[in-house]
């Protein structure tokens, strides 16, 4: 696995579908650096690290969720520095954390082939909530580069946030543009609604979370197509 270039501000690390692991991002300015999403557990989280420590990146001060599913959050409490997630986000971090702390992660591993695969050999499965949370919208100037967060609906989730970096036209989405989790369905409405969304902040690149980055055009045919 080896750290991507984007484009100036940006790098990231490539998905990997056996264990269901995202794209991790992340945006280094003058003065401060975020990541996007912090991974799938610890042992993702600190590979990431090592990526960024190999090419003398500074770790993230502070890591952006774009939406609560594990494989995005589930590396939280390995994360350098500070967690940001929406409010939605967090109150479904809280259930998560409340049932695996109270009733152990049988629930949570016995859902999917990938998620035993990255928990193999007993390692513990840990959740925890975000530092802080935003409603809305908040920006972020990182010093010659500006970030926008922004809580959006999308068909996968209801608790989507997507991630733009304004100077280099890159949008992050997560997995906003996927089918609604857990049973596929793809809600034309809410595709609709994100896909103006994107047309709105008109980015060069969509980044999606288990994809190559993508021209946005290529984003909104898929997102569109029921």
């Amino acid at each position: 696995m080896e750290l991507k270039r984007l484009s100036k501000h940006i790098w990231y690390m490539p998905f990997e579908e056996e264990r269901d692991r995202p794209n991790l991002g992340y945006v280094k300015g003058d003065n401060y650096s975020i990541a996007i999403d912090a991974g799938h557990s610890a042992a993702h989280t600190r590979q990431f690290y090592d990526l960024l420590e190999k090419e003398n990146l500074p770790l993230p001060s502070m890591t952006v969720i774009t939406h609560w599913h594990w494989d995005h959050t589930f590396g939280m409490h390995a994360v350098n520095g500070l967690c940001l997630a929406n409010e939605k986000t967090n109150q479904y971090l809280a259930t998560w954390k409340e049932k695996i702390e109270t009733n152990g992660p049988g629930e949570f591993l016995s859902m999917n082939e990938s998620i035993r695969k990255e928990y193999e050999g007993n390692k513990e499965v840990i959740v925890v909530k975000a530092d802080m949370t935003f409603s809305g919208e908040i920006t972020f100037d990182l010093g010659g580069c500006t970030v926008k967060v922004m809580q959006t609906e999308a068909p996968h989730t209801d608790d989507s946030t997507v991630i733009y970096v304004c100077e280099d036209k890159a949008l992050f989405l997560g997995d906003a543009t996927c089918p609604q989790f857990p049973n596929g369905a793809k809600d034309p409405a809410l595709s609709r609604k994100l896909a103006d969304t994107i047309r709105e902040i008109n980015p060069d690149i969509c980044v999606e979370g288990h994809w190559v980055p993508v021209e946005t055009d290529d984003t909104l045919v898929d997102l569109l197509m029921h």
